[in-house]
């Protein structure tokens, strides 16, 4: 009987102080979703890895601090350069490690792309102000500089995207960086990690660790690490946040979502549908901008329902590398079984199943088709939570009043949108939505890089955005500077609180 040939699976490594390193310690597995067999390992890095990184950063970080914001820039700009040549090949990479279609990964790669673009005009971004004669012959200016050592943590389902909300903008402002990606997809930021160095960035500045939660809390709890930003859920976004405040760290940690879209009688229903769909079951509906609760308003409920029901049936299903392919699989077993579970638990709600994909429709990896509930309600588990798979549910009202009270009574404020062609509805829901991020027949709402993206309420804690002018400020401190040039026959100040007359 022959023996089983262990197969050889490809380890990702660590990237610290510009070298690629493979620690010794624990291992993790690296899944295809797509056939559900192991392709890689990634090494989980204990706290003395983690303080190896972070002393690359702090090293690292005075030289870089003091180059110019020309070299910085010029650095960003071979980036992209790069980064656009490189684009089909990362986008293959997170095809792969979370599954998701290829042309999906593609322009997820480009929004983060964007986000280069943007740091590339930091010569104008870190300008300060100046006021001439503040008091007499008293000039007031402030000076953004950079806070130090800056962490990421990011989530799977945008292994490029999330991570390039960060770092660009981190490091054009003069800080060092460590990542921590998500250990489910880590090829992509190592790849990135080395076009860094290609563009010419100084070893140390950008530095990347693989992990679970004893990672994490080394960066957390790293007296060296000065700002740490996050995306992913709720609960874990407020553990880190409460966790850098207590330790005097700056923070910004983006959580959960259940992204609402309001359909007004008066919207164009064939695309309103056509938009809901995209946005409810791209990426088997892994994205924190996913719409995954329609508010159907007055008598738009029963028609949307029928092209919804239509549309989603419809669905190809499989492999994201496939041609043809709308949906691919989700990230884990693990995952697919708990969205399954919420299927079950609406069934036994009462919701109405207008389509069931509880059932996988393909034996291999871990894939589930479209699910389609109505009549829900606020009070049941499927509304309730982000499900963060191909769940969409149909919430009915009556009036766009009553729909906007749905929407802001959710503990969610992440992203929302509304289907009309109405200006004054519009102008009304945009004004009143409780909300971060607000589309006007634009299903998934994310601004582009030279706007900021967070959400309101259980989906930010910090006060400060990515990227856009929030991230600039969030990577930078402001520094007001008074001066005065006396001459010598200038009276010295005396012993009361000086005044600018």
């Amino acid at each position: 009987m022959n023996k089983p040939v262990e197969l050889k699976l490809d380890i990702v490594p660590v990237w610290i102080n510009g070298k690629a390193v493979l620690p010794a310690g624990r291992m993790g597995e690296v899944y295809n979703p797509a056939t559900g067999q192991i392709t890689k390992r990634v090494p989980y890095c204990n706290e003395a890895v983690i303080d190896q990184a972070v002393q690359a950063a702090a090293a690292a970080y005075p030289e870089w601090r003091d180059a110019s914001i020309l070299r910085r820039a010029r650095v960003m700009q071979k980036f992209l350069q790069l980064m656009q040549a490189q684009q089909k090949d990362i986008a293959r990479l997170i095809t792969e490690e979370h599954g998701k279609t290829l042309p999906d990964a593609m322009g997820s790669v480009q929004r983060g792309i964007e986000v280069i673009e943007f740091a590339c005009g930091i010569p104008q971004l870190l300008k300060g102000e100046y006021s001439e004669n503040v008091g007499t012959a008293v000039d007031t200016h402030t000076l953004r500089q950079p806070v130090g050592v800056c962490v990421g943590i990011t989530p799977f389902n945008f292994p490029a995207m999330v991570p390039l909300w960060m770092f660009p903008m981190a490091i054009a402002c003069g800080n060092s960086f460590v990542l921590k990606p998500s250990e489910k997809v880590p090829s992509a930021s190592i790849r990135m990690a080395q076009l860094l160095q290609e563009a010419g960035l100084p070893d140390g500045v950008f530095n990347v660790v693989h992990g679970d939660k004893v990672a994490v809390d080394a960066l957390l709890h790293h007296p060296l690490v000065n700002a740490v930003s996050f995306v992913g859920s709720t609960p874990i976004a407020k553990y880190i946040y409460e966790t850098c405040a207590s330790n005097s760290k700056r923070v910004q940690a983006l959580g959960g979502a259940k992204n609402h879209a309001v359909v007004l009688p008066d919207a164009d229903l064939e695309f309103a549908a056509d938009a809901l769909i995209g946005a409810a079951y791209g990426s088997a509906g892994e994205r924190c901008m996913a719409i995954s609760a329609v508010v159907a308003v007055g008598d738009a409920a029963d028609p949307l329902l029928a092209l919804l029901q239509r549309k989603a049936s419809a669905i190809k299903i499989g492999p994201g590398d496939r041609d043809g392919v709308e949906m691919g699989p989700l990230i884990s077993a693990q995952h697919r079984d708990k969205v399954a579970a919420f299927i079950a638990q609406g069934k036994k709600e009462g919701a109405k199943l207008v389509l069931d994909g509880s059932t996988p429709p393909l034996q291999e990896g871990y894939f589930l088709g479209a699910t389609l509930f109505d009549h829900v309600k606020p009070e049941m588990e499927i509304y309730k939570n982000e499900i963060f798979g191909p769940v969409l549910v149909v919430l009915r009202a009556a009036t766009l009043e009553a729909a906007i009270a749905i929407v802001n009574a959710n503990p969610y404020g992440n992203g929302t949108a509304i289907f009309t062609e109405s200006g004054g509805a519009a102008r009304r829901f945009e004004n009143e939505v409780q909300v971060g991020m607000v589309g006007i027949n634009v299903p998934i709402p994310v601004p582009v890089a030279f706007y900021s993206f967070g959400g309101w309420k259980n989906s930010l804690f910090g006060d400060l955005h990515v990227h856009g002018m929030e991230g600039v400020k969030f990577y930078t401190r402001t520094k007001a500077v008074t001066t005065r040039w006396p001459h010598q026959d200038t009276p010295a100040p005396g012993l009361h609180m000086p005044t600018l007359g």
